[in-house]
C-alpha cells in the first residue's frame, strides 16, 4: 500500500475566464510552495427532532466552500498573478498597484505518488502575508476562498503544465530598507499583510458559495526596530504619517514594496534580559493620493 508523501506533491494553477470555470484545455502554471492547507470543507446539519430513545434522528451535510493557505518562498517572477489577484489590479510597466479586478483560479493539487489529482475551481486570493528577519528567507502565504472541489486520478485531456521558475529564493539581507526615504539600519524584522475580507455567498438551492462579497484592501504590518533613540517611538507618540519603503534583491531581479502612507499603532521598548531593546511597532497603510493607492509593487529584472 502507497502512502501519500509530501516530497511527491504538486501544485498548478490557472486563470478561469469566468468564475468557477476550468477551462477546457488549461494551460497550468506551477505553485512553487513550502506546505498548503487548501481543501474543502463543509458546514453540518443535526436534526433537532425529539425522540423517547433519546437518538439523533438525522445529520446532513450543509454549505461548502473552498479554502485554505499556500505557504512559499518569495523568488523572482513566481508569484506575479497571485500578487495581482491578491491587489486586484494590473502590472502596468512592471508596477503593481491596489485595484479592483478580480481574477479567479482553478487550482490543482497532485499526489503523484497515489495518482491523485485534488482540482480546485473558483479560487481566489483573500490576501497575502510576508515575513522577512535576519538570517533567513523571505516567507510569506497567500489565503483563498474558492467555490468548489473535484477529484480525479488523470489530468484533464489536453493540459499543458509549464516548468517552474528557477529563481532561488529572496533572502533579507541581500535588499535595501528605506523609512521616509531615508536608508535604515535598525529595523531587525518586517511582517506585511493584505487582506481582501472576502466572504462566501450562500443561497437556497445550491451548496456552493456565489463568487464571494469583497471587502476593502486592508494592508498592515509591524516592525522590529533597534532601540537607539526617540525618533521611531516619536512617530507613534505623534502620530507621524511615514513612508515605508523595502527591496528584496536576488536571483532574477527584485521587487520593491512601497507603502507611502502608514501611522503606527503601537511603538513599545521591550526588555526582556541583558540584550538590545527592541521596539516593536505594528502599523496600518492608508490611501495615498499621489500614488493613488494604499501599497506599491516595483519589480524589476537582473
Amino acid at each position: 500500500m502507497t502512502i501519500a508523501s509530501g516530497a511527491r506533491h504538486s501544485m498548478a494553477y490557472v486563470a478561469e475566464s469566468a468564475y468557477g470555470q476550468t477551462p477546457a484545455t488549461p494551460a497550468f502554471k506551477p505553485v512553487r510552495h513550502t506546505s498548503t492547507s487548501l481543501a474543502l470543507s463543509k458546514e453540518t446539519i443535526q436534526s433537532e427532532e425529539l425522540r423517547s430513545d433519546r437518538q439523533i434522528a438525522a445529520f446532513k451535510h450543509g454549505n461548502k466552500q473552498v479554502g485554505g493557505d499556500i505557504g512559499f518562498e518569495f523568488s523572482y517572477a513566481s508569484f506575479d498573478d497571485f500578487l495581482e489577484a491578491a491587489l486586484c489590479g494590473t502590472w502596468a510597466t512592471d508596477t503593481l498597484k491596489a485595484g479592483t479586478t478580480r481574477r479567479s483560479f482553478t487550482v490543482e493539487r497532485h499526489f503523484a505518488d497515489i495518482g491523485q489529482y485534488h482540482r480546485f475551481s473558483g479560487v481566489e486570493l483573500n490576501g497575502f502575508s510576508l515575513s522577512m528577519a535576519p538570517n533567513s528567507m523571505v516567507t510569506g502565504s497567500f489565503t483563498t476562498v474558492g467555490k468548489g472541489m473535484a477529484t480525479a486520478t488523470a489530468a484533464i485531456t489536453g493540459a499543458i503544465y509549464a516548468d517552474p521558475t528557477a529563481g532561488v529564493p529572496f533572502d533579507s539581507f541581500s535588499g535595501a530598507l528605506k523609512v521616509d526615504n531615508a536608508a535604515s539600519a535598525v529595523v531587525t524584522s518586517i511582517e506585511l499583510s493584505l487582506e481582501n475580507g472576502l466572504e462566501a455567498l450562500f443561497v437556497i438551492g445550491s451548496a456552493e458559495t456565489l463568487q464571494p462579497s469583497i471587502g476593502r484592501c486592508n494592508v498592515t504590518g509591524s516592525m522590529s526596530v533597534y532601540f537607539e533613540d526617540s525618533s521611531m517611538i516619536d512617530r507613534f507618540i505623534n502620530e507621524t504619517e511615514t513612508a515605508l519603503e523595502f527591496t528584496l534583491a536576488g536571483d532574477g531581479g527584485s521587487y520593491t514594496f512601497t507603502l507611502p502612507r502608514i501611522k503606527f499603532g503601537s511603538g513599545a521598548p521591550e526588555v526582556s534580559g541583558t540584550g538590545p531593546v527592541v521596539l516593536n511597532m505594528e502599523f496600518q497603510a492608508l490611501y495615498d493620493a499621489a500614488d493613488a493607492t494604499n501599497i506599491k509593487i516595483v519589480r524589476a529584472a537582473a
